[in-house]
């Protein structure tokens, strides 16, 4: 029996529980996604690297290009799963470079990236859940 993935993750919980912990929970929140969407598109042939090791080893080492490239890959890795399971919504690597990177410039585009992210893990893991893999 495949275990149930969250459905109801939101971005004001995100955003309130990573102020109120002093942003530990965003390695809690990111931890998930990563364990999820490697649970989800295991046949894929792909493994995202667990989000402890990225943010407390690679991403000092690399000087946070280490980051770059996990969220570049993890989007690309989740678009791709929303195309094999037919799931019409919009989302991936271009996702992450539009609004995450060049949408920082006007401040909110993180959190806009963080929404369509959390919306996209929503579908998927809805989809998981009723269907499997």
């Amino acid at each position: 029996m495949n275990r149930q993935m969250k459905t109801d993750r939101s971005l004001w919980k995100v955003i309130l529980l990573n102020i109120i912990t002093c942003g530990i929970y965003g390695i809690v929140f990111y931890t998930s996604i990563a364990d999820d969407i490697n649970e989800i598109a295991r046949n894929d042939g792909k493994k995202t690297m667990h989000y402890c090791l990225l943010y407390f080893v690679i991403i000092p080492i690399t000087f946070g290009i280490g980051g770059i490239v996990w969220c570049h890959n993890i989007s690309e890795r989740i678009g791709a799963e929303l195309a094999r399971r037919g799931i019409s919504y919009s989302f991936g690597a271009s996702t992450f470079w539009l609004w995450a990177v060049l949408g920082s410039f006007i401040f909110v585009g993180p959190l806009v990236y963080t929404a369509k992210l959390i919306t996209a893990m929503n579908l998927l893991s809805e989809s998981y859940n009723a269907n499997g893999y």
